[in-house]
């Protein structure tokens, strides 16, 4: 199915495909895998594609770091990922791990954790109906879901118990 969509798309020449990537990317902040990916669907070689992919990181379409810290900051914020989650997605994404360094640190560490009581609390207030240990098993399950780590789910969810 995938591969049926590139067969039909035209070939472009590296300029054309220049011009559509200073688009993509001026569009949304992007990997460079996505990137070469697109660039590869425009049907073009190897060489063409690292060298459109140099250009545009060298007229600054193309920025890993800025791609990184935006994408932490935005899943962080909008959908309350935790750091687990969002490090697995930026893997998947191919970003280096000195990027994924940095903007993890973007993170603050007491809005991460109030974000995680307040994950916790919702989430243990909508079981009531449930017998303790289900409700201690659904509320911490959901949470390693969303990508918070074991340890300070357990802290979370003893302040809960507490109050």
């Amino acid at each position: 199915m995938v591969f049926e969509k590139f067969m039909f798309r035209q070939k472009l020449t590296p300029q054309q495909a220049f011009q559509k990537m200073r688009q993509y990317c001026g569009y949304q902040e992007r990997s460079h895998f996505e990137a070469r990916e697109k660039l590869y669907g425009f049907g073009l070689n190897k060489s063409d594609v690292e060298e459109l992919l140099s250009r545009l990181i060298e007229e600054d379409y193309l920025n890993e770091e800025r791609y990184a810290i935006l994408f932490v900051g935005g899943k962080f914020r909008m959908k309350k990922w935790g750091r687990i989650k969002i490090i697995h997605e930026l893997k998947q994404k191919r970003v280096g791990s000195n990027n994924i360094k940095k903007a993890i640190k973007e993170i603050d560490e007491d809005i991460y954790n109030k974000t995680l009581y307040q994950l916790a609390l919702a989430k243990w207030k909508s079981l009531k109906a449930e017998q303790y240990l289900n409700r201690l098993a659904k509320t911490t399950n959901f949470l390693l879901q969303k990508g918070y780590e074991q340890e300070l789910i357990s802290v979370s969810i003893k302040q809960i118990r507490e109050k």
